[in-house]
């Protein structure tokens, strides 16, 4: 039997009412789709077995999203991974040109969609690594200031219009396709990143071994965010900043970055009230209870 061309990865915790959207947008495309559940508790893993018996189900710990994915692309066979979010879903025809864009391009390690939300409007998924001057331009406001400006929103990409081909520092990982080679090259996702910015990281690595990441906006898919902003998700945002830094620029630009959120988000606590005012607070609270370095040795 011929290998196939694409291994289509879905993680899911507790993804019930997304999942079958998802892999139902799958179907037909010819891709070996492989399903890796960690430890969900609201049924998501026999939803699966009933509805989808052709996927490839795996059943693990959750040890994190990029470990997940690690585990789905260690049993996949194609020559692409196809890494799609169970809340988000293929449309017509994204993954054949997704696939014909990479075969075009065979420098890119990862190609990404246009995203899309659920009501059709643009989800902007181009993004910039993060930086203490980056940080400071969105969580002081300040790419209010110029909102064409690269200087100032080059970290969420603002002012890109996700109309045109773009090489990327790196893409949103609700829907990435990614070249088996390029893996093999540099490695998985890097597993100490339990939630947030393990894409960031992988797009750095690739980047730094010579690879190109490319946004596509010839496919579209449709991917659902959260109406309100989920404070432990926001505090794995933060986190993931400092690890990054950490990592790649060292412990003292990390440091400086700690500072810049500090301050900024006590700032944003004052103008924001709810979920978003509590995320801002909570995560304010967590970044003054210690160094970088404490902070990241705590538990998660």
């Amino acid at each position: 039997m011929a290998e196939p061309e694409v291994s289509a990865v879905v993680v899911t915790h507790n993804a019930a009412p997304w999942i079958e959207r998802s892999l139902d947008s799958l179907r037909g495309t010819g891709a070996e789709v492989i399903v890796v559940d960690n430890a969900s508790t609201d049924g998501t893993p026999d939803l699966v077995r009933e509805k989808f018996p052709e996927a490839r189900l795996i059943e693990e710990e959750n040890r994190g999203f990029g470990a997940g994915n690690n585990a789905g692309m260690r049993t996949g066979s194609g020559r692409y991974f196809l890494l799609l979010n169970p809340d988000a879903w293929l449309l017509d025809g994204a993954l054949e040109a997704l696939v014909s864009f990479a075969d075009e391009h065979p420098e890119a390690a990862v190609v990404g969609p246009r995203l899309l939300n659920p009501d059709g409007t643009l989800q902007r998924s181009v993004r910039g690594y993060p930086s203490p001057w980056r940080i400071a331009t969105e969580y002081f406001f300040l790419r209010k200031l110029a909102p064409h400006s690269h200087a100032l929103n080059a970290f969420f990409g603002e002012q890109f219009d996700h109309e045109s081909v773009r090489e990327a520092e790196y893409l949103f990982g609700a829907c990435l396709l990614v070249r088996r080679e390029a893996v093999d090259s540099v490695g998985g996702f890097d597993e100490d990143f339990f939630l947030m910015s393990e894409e960031v990281d992988w797009c750095y690595r690739f980047r730094q071994a010579g690879w190109r990441i490319l946004f596509f906006p010839g496919a579209e898919v449709v991917h659902v965010v959260g109406a309100s902003l989920n404070p432990r998700q926001f505090k794995a945002i933060v986190r993931g900043h400092l690890q990054f830094l950490r990592k790649h620029r060292g412990v003292r630009v990390a440091e400086r970055a700690r500072r810049v959120m500090l301050w900024g988000l006590r700032l944003r606590s004052l103008f924001f009230r709810g979920d978003r005012g509590r995320a801002y607070r909570e995560a304010a609270q967590w970044l003054g209870s210690g160094n970088t370095a404490s902070l990241l040795e705590s538990a998660r």
